[in-house]
């Protein structure tokens, strides 16, 4: 386990978000979390016990400083991240509930990370000793630049041996710099060993469509079939599905792995704390069970497992240990006081 090292690549962010459940208009006051798609991923893999670092482009201020402390508070090796540029990338959300959706500003413009270029990061040396190397759509939506450097990246890794893990992770609010995903996301996504998407993503990238009609499965099946003829290396796709019905949301994963499909449970999440980061913790639970050599089916019950307990969590970050995954898998949610 520990020759396995698991390398994410992204923005690391400041999250801003109103006391209590209150509106913007409403709050004196914003809490302060650290956030970011790669970097939600990195934390978990920490907290499960698989070595991960996480590589980004951060301002020299404090706030940075703040974010750094972060990631090594939760065990994340943040050795490799390169200062420069003028600004920390923010976002803002206001929580809804069952009756008004959750908001999100995002304030991501000429950070430094937006503004990475290629050469800026010695790939040799901040990929030394990876085994998988993982990034996600939300990279490559924030400039010209960062997207040439998300590809200049997956080279290296690929060069250097690593496995590729792709999120599709798509925001559509991201993409202001001129470019369509369809034009940046396929290039980018044509590496990847292992990939972790949903049906809308998978529809705006590249086209494919499944029949809504369908059940859950047969849309997977559907369109794991069809990403082969664009992902040819594919090996292993992860995908989640949410279903709410009243004021109860169903929960379930799927797996494509080699060929073969496996599917978690159907879990009722009754009460949810926070649903934002779910889908990174739905990732870095796959890629933390992969890491343990588990069997597939384990794999995607420790995704789906990993996904729901983060909704019970404050925060982007999923901060799980490894027997509280495994009392889920095996007892289901759980509402008794452990003393």
């Amino acid at each position: 386990m520990d020759t396995f090292l698991i390398i994410c690549f992204g923005e690391l962010m400041l999250r801003m978000n109103p006391p209590s459940g209150l509106r913007f208009i409403q709050s004196k006051s914003l809490e302060i979390n650290i956030a970011g798609a790669e970097a939600n991923v990195s934390v978990l893999l920490s907290q499960l016990g698989v070595p991960a670092r996480y590589l980004s482009r951060i301002p020299e201020n404090d706030l940075a400083l703040l974010a750094l402390q972060e990631l090594r508070k939760y065990g994340v090796d943040a050795s490799e991240i390169i200062k420069g540029g003028e600004r920390m990338a923010l976002y803002f959300i206001e929580h809804g509930n069952h009756v008004r959706s959750s908001q999100v500003i995002y304030d991501r413009a000429h950070s430094s990370f937006a503004s990475l270029k290629k050469g800026m990061i010695s790939w040799e040396k901040a990929l030394k000793g990876g085994s998988v190397f993982h990034w996600s759509g939300v990279a490559a939506a924030l400039s010209q630049s960062a997207a040439e450097a998300c590809l200049e990246a997956i080279e290296a890794a690929r060069l250097q041996g690593l496995k590729i893990c792709s999120d599709f992770n798509y925001r559509k609010t991201l993409w202001k710099y001129g470019k369509q995903p369809a034009e940046i996301m396929p290039p980018l996504l044509a590496y990847s060993d292992i990939a972790v998407a949903d049906l809308d993503a998978v529809k705006v990238y590249f086209g494919i469509e499944t029949d809504e009609g369908l059940s859950f499965e047969a849309r997977f099946q559907d369109c794991y079939q069809q990403l082969l003829l664009k992902m040819p290396g594919l090996k292993t796709l992860g995908m989640s599905f949410r279903k709410v019905k009243g004021l109860t949301h169903e929960y379930s994963a799927a797996l494509a792995h080699e060929g073969d499909f496996f599917y978690s449970a159907v879990h009722e999440v009754p009460y949810i704390t926070d649903q934002v980061g779910s889908g990174d913790a739905f990732t870095g639970g796959m890629l933390a069970a992969m890491a343990k050599g588990l069997h597939p089916q384990e794999i995607v019950d420790w995704a789906a497992a990993c996904g729901i307990l983060k909704q019970s969590i404050h925060g982007d970050w999923a901060l799980i240990r490894e027997e509280e995954v495994i009392h889920f898998i095996n007892n289901g949610a759980n509402s008794k006081i452990n003393r």
